[in-house]
């Protein structure tokens, strides 16, 4: 294992490409790519190296990258892409068809601002909107969880008992171009990590019907088949926790991540990078004598609600949305309402839309007006100032 200095972008690919080779012994590794600010490097850096029975294809758009996947991933391969922001909108079409295909494609997502007007900086919109694509969804907050994350989601999606496709999403720049020093594994440790592909339902020796009509009581079988493949997701992640941990010396985090919750009385919940910035807020008010505290959701689809539950019970809590749902609010604070009723209050907070810096003084405001409420009122945009 060696430890350099890359970008987050730079961590999935390198992830991407240990990935690829390891699969050399099955039928091997297929990507389409395009690039689009901000996830280009990663692609630029999967494009530069040869993959042992690989094949990268460069093709003009961000729908042929996902149907480029969906025909390597058809044929039993490996697969990958990449993308962001209105990529992601114009390659949504295929990216329900990956997900109801129960194909499991892995996609590095840089979370982006979606336009217009034009905007490259973090939003986490542009995944959210794929919620309901049948998709695993993972948000990172620095880039070792990226690096890894992008590795371990290979062997989650591929798992028997899952077959879905992965998002491994990060926010824009503040990490895709943020380098750190980051452990990139050898390429032995991840062979003994990731075995074979073996795809049940690939085309091949077998005949196969691909995209055909579904009668009605037909489709209901498959989306409650695909619904509970989600729900198994999270006690296989726990297994593959284990497994990671035991070949690469780190363990990756739980599908929420408590700070200082012990004896909290107010509760920030946040997703992605904005978590760091909670934490340094939570430290401030705890020493005011404040008992905050902080959860990060890192686990996003399937949505982790009993253990958010057993985390929010009595507790006042301010749910912190970098994105925004036109006519509801938050994306993020809607889930959390729906799987914690029986916290005290839950207050929407949505913050750094469109990519503005989100700083611990903008948290503490939060903390501020959180503890004076005596009940939930409206979601409340912040200013950034």
């Amino acid at each position: 294992m060696s430890r350099e200095l890359v970008s987050a972008n730079h961590a999935a690919g390198w992830a991407v490409i240990l990935a690829g080779r390891a699969n050399r012994r099955g039928r091997g590794f297929g990507s389409g790519v395009y690039p689009i600010t901000p996830q280009t490097e990663c692609i630029e850096l999967l494009c530069a190296h040869e993959i042992e029975k690989g094949q990268v294809v460069r093709v003009e758009s961000e729908h042929s990258a996902m149907g480029v996947c969906i025909g390597f991933s058809t044929a039993g391969l490996r697969s990958f892409t990449a993308s962001s922001s209105n990529g992601l909108a114009y390659m949504t079409e295929n990216v329900f068809a990956a997900g109801y295909s129960r194909l499991p494609i892995v996609m590095m997502a840089v979370n982006r601002t979606v336009g217009p007007p034009w905007n490259i900086w973090a939003d986490h919109g542009d995944t959210l909107a794929l919620r309901d694509a049948g998709w695993i969804q993972f948000y990172c907050e620095d880039n070792q969880e990226v690096g890894d994350t992008t590795l371990l989601a290979f062997r989650l999606a591929e798992d028997k008992r899952v077959m879905l496709p992965a998002m491994v999403c990060q926010d824009a720049f503040i990490l895709s171009h943020t380098m750190t020093p980051t452990e990139i594994p050898e390429q032995e440790a991840v062979d003994r990590f990731l075995p074979p592909l073996d795809l049940p339902h690939r085309i091949g020796a077998h005949p196969r019907v691909i995209g055909h009509l579904d009668m009605p009581h037909e489709t209901e079988a498959h989306r409650a088949q695909h619904a509970e493949a989600m729900t198994s997701v999270e006690a296989v992640y726990s297994e593959i926790q284990e497994s990671f941990e035991s070949h690469f010396g780190r363990r990756p985090p739980d599908p929420i991540v408590p700070y200082r919750m012990e004896d909290a009385e107010i509760v920030l919940v946040t997703m992605g990078t904005t978590a760091a910035t909670a934490r340094r807020a939570v430290d401030a008010a705890r020493e005011k004598g404040i008992r905050a505290g902080a959860l990060r959701v890192r686990l996003f689809r399937p949505f982790p609600a009993a253990a958010i539950e057993r985390a929010l019970r009595g507790r006042r809590v301010g749910v912190v949305d970098r994105d925004c749902s036109p006519g509801s609010g938050g994306i993020l604070w809607s889930e959390v309402c729906s799987a914690a009723p029986s916290a005290t209050l839950i207050q929407n907070y949505m913050i750094g839309v469109g990519g503005g810096d989100i700083r611990p003084h903008h948290i503490t405001r939060i903390l501020d007006d959180l503890g004076a409420r005596e009940r939930a009122g409206t979601p409340v945009f912040m200013e950034i100032g």
